[in-house]
């Protein structure tokens, strides 16, 4: 399905979308703001039914997006040797770790299938310890005041921004662009609209910090002195050797935004992402050193989450980032004393206000948010509250009938990486055994060539009482993240708010959220009494979206980390370095008396 939103033309207020103004538009057609075209990409186009696995049957999403050139034919493909295309388990790719400016396999590697028929059709490296030491010795060759500053090596703040530039100009290229976004899909299967847009955020953040972008992003401030002479300048200061841990969700979009981050503040960079999707970010490093990068600034490691552990334990960078589970998080944390800037589990909610306008867009968005990639983000609206005056509409109908259009075939139900069905079903069970429902959904997907290991479900939506809810024995299993296609339905009487606002506050994940409503006491009153550190208000308030143009990270903890704006960058990774200018001794200059108490004269 992969639906977009068409903006009116008509330019309403946002205070009403006004009836038979909003649709939901189909792969394929242009989205609309003011009647301009934003996206009329050919090279994107889906392909026709009797096109789809024409060549590769076996997978269903290999000819998902248009081929309009080949992978010989296609000279903007100089900086890489894959092909996303014609990999499968009869023809694997070899994927290396880049080290010591070379990229090399390790002795021994590890299958990686296709999480769409089983195939094992790359082989990662399954770096050893052993291996691992080069990395370390690599890493901490970098000194704690970094690769470069504002008095070391400042041209590379220009130089990071030429780079910069030519990485936009390359993601302007149709055959670059899709090239991307199939190698997104080969690994975390997603759908057409899906995997595009995790590039065109990518591509759009990029184009945010070319040029003298990024010596602005490093900008100081001065304040004046007691004296000619004397001014204190606070300054931005990298870190030195840090780390970058992935998820699989976003194999592209997380790691460039943090990676990019840390190397304009002046860091030096090991990248570990998650084993299944690694390959992503092997290729974009690629593209980095074709468009300039130099071979010292990051290395690229593929191995196994316990080896990583070691890595980090062994190695003590200064910083870490990591983006994935809590417990991991908290595990990294205790490894790093603490140096460490968190992205993690997000059990997201959303608020259904006692106002219901627009019921269409409301449903469809709610359908996009708990299910668009499977649920399989951070963002994924994982718990919707809503108001009793919703019984009096068809916004459930409505939003089984979006859920309903999703399918295997187009992968907009795709194979679930982190759980199996057999996992899901169990949680599903444990809420309808606490006095909760299956609304719709609620069954696997079966007669697929899915690997057994990942889950393959029906978008499920279960209501659950707020009073059993809020009991302390059912209240962990309600908020229960499940990372897949899988949302939990709360309603709630008028003056019950408080108690919705309870469950809210007794979460421990604060990463996004929405208040659905045009009544503006209702929106502030729920934004005064919650924390989400990316919440969204309003009518078209959504839990999912996480692009270039705003902050995306938690809030409530200190080591809350964020991504992709100036303020993001600029937290994760600089720390703030006063430096006190002191100049200028007076001619005739005498030590000053000292101070005496005037009691004791």
């Amino acid at each position: 399905m992969g639906n977009r939103l068409t903006l009116p033309s008509s330019g309403r207020p946002s205070g009403s979308l006004g009836p038979g103004s909003w649709r939901p538009v189909k792969n394929g057609e242009a989205q609309l703001c003011n009647g301009t075209p934003l996206l009329a990409s050919p090279f994107l186009s889906p392909l026709s039914g009797n096109q789809r696995g024409s060549n590769f049957a076996r997978s269903p999403f290999v000819n998902t997006l248009d081929r309009t050139t080949t992978f010989e034919q296609n000279i903007a493909m100089q900086f890489t040797d894959f092909d996303p295309d014609t990999v499968c388990g009869a023809k694997p790719y070899h994927m290396t770790n880049f080290v010591s400016g070379e990229w090399r396999r390790s002795e021994k590697c590890i299958d990686v299938v296709d999480p769409t028929n089983g195939e094992a059709f790359l082989k990662m490296p399954n770096t050893t310890m052993e291996e691992a030491d080069e990395f370390i010795t690599n890493l901490n060759s970098c000194p704690k005041s970094g690769l470069h500053n504002m008095y070391k090596n400042p041209e590379k703040y220009n130089m990071w921004g030429e780079i910069t530039s030519k990485l936009a100009v390359e993601l302007d290229k149709p055959e670059v662009f899709r090239f991307f976004a199939r190698c997104i899909q080969r690994v975390a299967p997603k759908d057409y609209d899906q995997a595009m847009k995790e590039v065109m955020v990518t591509r759009a953040f990029i184009r945010n910090f070319c040029a003298d972008q990024v010596r602005f992003l490093a900008r100081s401030f001065n304040v004046s002195g007691d004296y000619m002479g004397q001014v204190s300048t606070g300054t931005r200061w990298p870190y030195g050797p840090v780390m970058v841990i992935a998820p699989f969700n976003f194999p592209l979009e997380i790691p460039v935004l943090q990676i990019m981050g840390a190397l304009y503040m002046g860091n030096k960079v090991l990248l570990k992402c998650a084993s299944m999707t690694s390959l992503v970010m092997q290729e974009w490093i690629k593209l980095m050193h074709y468009c300039g990068a130099p071979n010292d600034a990051i290395e690229m490691i593929h191995c196994s989450g316990r080896t990583m552990g070691a890595i980090v334990e062994k190695a003590q960078p200064r910083m870490l980032q990591f983006t994935g589970s809590s417990g991991v998080a908290e595990e990294l944390s205790r490894i790093t004393n603490g140096k460490i800037k968190i992205e993690d589990a997000g059990f997201d909610w959303k608020i259904l206000g006692p106002d219901t306008d627009d019921v269409e867009y409301k449903a469809w968005c709610a359908d996009n948010d708990a299910y668009a990639f499977g649920g399989q983000k951070c963002s994924a609206q994982s718990i919707l509250f809503m108001h009793e005056a919703y019984d009096k509409t068809d916004f459930l109908a409505r939003f089984e009938h979006y859920a309903g259009t999703r399918s295997f075939e187009e992968l907009s139900i795709p194979p679930v990486l982190s759980h199996t069905s057999a996992d899901i079903k169990a949680h599903q069970d444990k809420l309808v055994a606490m006095g909760g429902k299956v609304v719709f959904g609620g069954k696997a997907v079966d007669g697929t060539a899915v690997p057994a290991k990942y889950g393959l479900y029906q978008p499920t939506l279960v209501e659950v009482p707020l009073e059993q809810a809020l009991k302390p024995e059912n209240f962990p299993v309600v908020t229960t993240e499940i990372f897949g296609p899988f949302c939990v339905l709360i309603r709630y009487k008028e003056g019950e708010i408080d108690k919705v606002i309870e469950m809210t506050e007794r979460m421990n994940a604060h990463l996004t959220a929405a208040v659905v409503s045009n009544d503006i006491n209702f929106v502030q009153y729920v934004l005064g009494h919650t924390v989400n550190g990316t919440t969204y208000a309003g009518a078209r308030a959504r839990t999912t979206g996480a692009p270039q143009n705003h902050w995306f990270g938690p809030a409530g903890d200190p080591r809350g980390a964020g991504i992709g704006t100036v303020e993001a960058i600029r937290l994760v990774w600089s720390c703030h370095r006063e430096i006190i200018s002191d100049f200028n001794i007076p001619k005739g200059w005498s030590a000053p008396a000292r101070a005496v108490d005037p009691a004791k004269k």
